[in-house]
């Protein structure tokens, strides 16, 4: 237990009064009241033909992927620098990763790189908008078009913010939001998926509902639903959409309480970085950000293990991200190596979160920015 954690959740407004609620209303189950309500904030937010609230932001790339018709030895673009469901939710299908470098300012894919990674067995490109920022999506959609490929945005971190004043999630074939209790808005699990072509939503709510037409059943439509298609169960608890809600309701008042935590520490390592120590987080003019974390770069590895063992010291628990896909020993099978991908391993091995959550006081913030600076100070 830390003094000062990565991550804390929080309440902000109506979470535990909507759930004794949506037990008043006699249904905690599934596609309750509160479960519409979200779907219809998220609709308005994505401006996606249809919005359906999922059990994690895994389940519904599992969807999206589904939705795409993968078969055995399809091939798929997505980043190595990324969480493992990016790549599970397809290999399951049979489908093949093809890993393409990202860019150094955003840790993004490196959208002059696509192309070349594009073979006659492409059949999709899965972008990943890293901290909340945005890939290049237009030229991505236009290589997409070209070579009549799906995109789905994994906008697992970027609910809320925007690309060229459009929102993540809203820009590809199909997005997917993560409200897991990292995230702006939580309901500790949970998910959601955008669907911006409106001919994958009859399909997707067959998928969503173990394979069968019961929303069509629900809707008067049918007579009697049973099993049409693949499926699972991806439908989330009511509980957690009452809960994730009165979050929703709350998006400007937790944004800009994350943007005063973001620009504090902006401000407060501005002279470190500008002597050298490591380098802060850009944010391209095309990008509107959701202030989802705050990372360093700093110059290698062992710099960065220090600089963790040194606030573990002082109570502050400061985290790495992902181990690129490619090298993990499933990236391996696939015939991936160390040097395939230079930018994304030179930056994985410096990149640091600090902590960083609503109810961060700007006291504890400055203690972090106060021990990230006597670190420094130790070893020059």
């Amino acid at each position: 237990m830390y003094r000062i954690p990565f991550a804390k959740p929080f309440i902000v407004g109506n979470e535990l009064r909507y759930m004794a609620q949506a037990v008043t209303l006699g249904n905690i189950a599934a596609d309750g009241h509160f479960t519409r309500e979200c779907s219809e904030f998220l609709e308005r937010l994505s401006g996606s033909h249809r919005v359906l609230m999922t059990p994690s932001c895994t389940a519904a790339l599992e969807m999206a992927a589904l939705l795409c018709g993968l078969e055995e030895g399809d091939e798929v673009i997505l980043p190595s620098y990324t969480f493992v469901s990016t790549a599970n939710c397809f290999v399951q299908s049979g489908a093949r990763p093809v890993f393409v470098d990202v860019r150094p300012d955003t840790l993004n894919l490196d959208e002059s790189r696509i192309e070349e990674a594009v073979t006659p067995r492409t059949r999709a490109i899965f972008v990943v908008h890293y901290a909340g920022v945005s890939c290049e999506m237009d030229p991505i959609m236009e290589i997409a078009k070209r070579h009549g490929l799906r995109v789905v945005e994994d906008a697992a971190q970027g609910v809320n913010a925007t690309y060229r004043g459009r929102p993540l999630g809203g820009i590809g074939d199909m997005g997917t939001y993560s409200f897991h209790e990292t995230k702006n808005f939580t309901c500790g699990e949970g998910g959601a998926l955008c669907i911006n072509d409106p001919e994958l939503v009859a399909r997707a709510e067959i998928i969503r509902d173990k394979g069968t037409n019961r929303q069509a059943f629900n809707r008067g439509e049918i007579g009697k639903y049973t099993w049409v298609d693949h499926g699972s169960s991806y439908v989330p608890s009511e509980l957690s959409c009452a809960f994730l809600l009165a979050q929703l309701e709350q998006m400007e008042l937790i944004t800009q309480r994350r943007r005063e935590i973001y620009e504090r520490y902006l401000d407060g390592l501005a002279p470190l970085a500008a002597a050298g120590a490591f380098s802060l987080p850009k944010t391209p003019p095309a990008c509107e950000i959701n202030y989802h974390m705050f990372q360093i770069l700093l110059a290698d590895t062992p710099t960065r293990s220090a600089l963790i063992d040194y606030l573990k010291q002082h109570g502050i628990l400061a985290v790495f991200h992902y181990v690129p896909l490619h090298l993990a020993p499933m990236g391996r099978r696939y015939g991936w190596k160390e040097g395939d991908l230079p930018v994304t391993e030179e930056m994985a091995g410096g990149l640091l979160r600090l902590p960083f959550y609503f109810e961060l006081s700007a006291d504890d913030q400055d203690e972090v920015i106060d021990a990230v600076r006597e670190f420094f100070e130790t070893r020059s």
